[in-house]
């Protein structure tokens, strides 16, 4: 199957809700505990970006993943640190999306002068953490108890990788 990367915008809105409304049923990396509506796109997505965020499209499937990279903090004092986050179908899992959106949130960063890459990740959510640590990450915090969903608590960790 081929897959492509493109710019998020406004025509992606429903299927990045769906896809993501898929993770809060069905898991712990989507913090909410009931479906999101439509406007929460904005949270997300907040236009004119200068980051990027990603749609990974496929021919026959249509819109499978997609990922945006944030800043950390709105203060000027962390404009060397932005926070990655992405979400990707399981059946198109372990194909290489989740891997070539990293390389390209990491290339988009070094371009903006930005030299730490962030994740918040549960503590649940065994797949992202070790894609994180497979990808150069390290734990380097941890809240402990901070997250209840589904009646189970858990841990928020924060991941990072240093680009210089």
């Amino acid at each position: 199957m081929e897959y492509a990367f493109e710019p998020i915008t406004r025509k992606h809105r429903e299927a990045v809700i769906d896809i993501f409304n898929h993770f809060v049923v069905n898991s712990y990396a989507a913090y909410p505990e009931r479906p999101v509506e439509c406007d929460f796109f904005d949270y997300l997505y907040v236009e004119p970006r200068d980051y990027p965020a990603v749609a990974v499209t496929s021919e026959t499937a249509g819109i499978v993943g997609f990922g945006f990279m944030r800043p950390y903090d709105s203060d000027g004092s962390f404009k060397h640190a932005a926070e990655v986050t992405y979400f990707i179908l399981p059946s198109h899992t372990g194909k290489g999306l989740g891997t070539g959106m990293l390389r390209l949130f990491c290339d988009q960063a070094l371009q903006k002068g930005i030299r730490s890459l962030m994740a918040n990740i549960s503590s649940l959510n065994d797949a992202s953490i070790g894609f994180h640590l497979k990808n150069g990450f390290q734990e380097w915090g941890r809240f402990y108890r901070v997250g209840s969903k589904f009646g189970v608590e858990f841990d928020v960790l924060w991941m990072e990788k240093c680009l210089k």
